[in-house]
């Protein structure tokens, strides 16, 4: 039998998706301590959410100085699930390790939230230079973790299948900002 060629479907705009950011600024607010509060962001595509978040969080705080935010490099899968480390990969940022982080609140950020081995890796690593209390936002959560982790923030909910693949558009990785979904061929299904 042969198997469809895969289809991509366009799920959220830029314009949706700034809506969705604000949504999950007013969500980080809620759960906002007294304690100073860090923005961590996954590289690749969480940095440059986590730099959209900080913008709504700096507008709707009315802050002069946006949060700070430290990059931190994670890989585990490339970007069509296939899998490139057998244990996730983590390079350590050493700016983190000169805060205090057991006085900070800190958020991860990522794009979107699979199977959990990059959000496990990243909070045990903050968990080892001291954090106390560390918070996860994500822009997609596809509900396929296998890993005790969760996200304490979630822009989008999606769940499909297994073998297809969500596609977070960021720039400056891409020229738009979108949410997309690549959808391949069941087994069974005809062409």
């Amino acid at each position: 039998m042969n198997r469809p060629a895969p289809s991509r479907v366009r799920l959220y705009d830029e314009q949706d998706l700034d809506s969705v950011l604000r949504t999950m600024a007013y969500q980080a607010l809620a759960l906002m301590p007294a304690q100073p509060l860090v923005l961590v962001g996954i590289q690749r595509r969480g940095e440059p959410l986590a730099r959209r978040l900080q913008l709504h969080l700096q507008q709707l705080t009315g802050s002069a100085a946006p949060l700070p935010l430290y990059p931190i490099k994670v890989k585990r899968y490339a970007d069509d699930l296939s899998l490139l480390h057998a244990h996730t990969q983590l390079t350590e940022n050493p700016e983190l390790a000169n805060l205090n982080l057991a006085e900070t609140t800190l958020l991860v950020v990522d794009d979107v939230l699979y199977e959990g081995h990059s959000l496990l890796r990243t909070c045990a690593y903050l968990a080892e230079l001291g954090a106390r209390r560390v918070l996860s936002a994500v822009l997609v959560d596809r509900h396929a973790c296998r890993q005790p982790v969760h996200a304490h923030i979630v822009g989008i909910h999606l769940q499909v299948a297994e073998q297809d693949i969500v596609e977070c558009h960021v720039p400056p990785f891409e020229a738009d900002f979108s949410v997309e979904v690549i959808r391949h061929g069941r087994a069974g299904d005809t062409a």
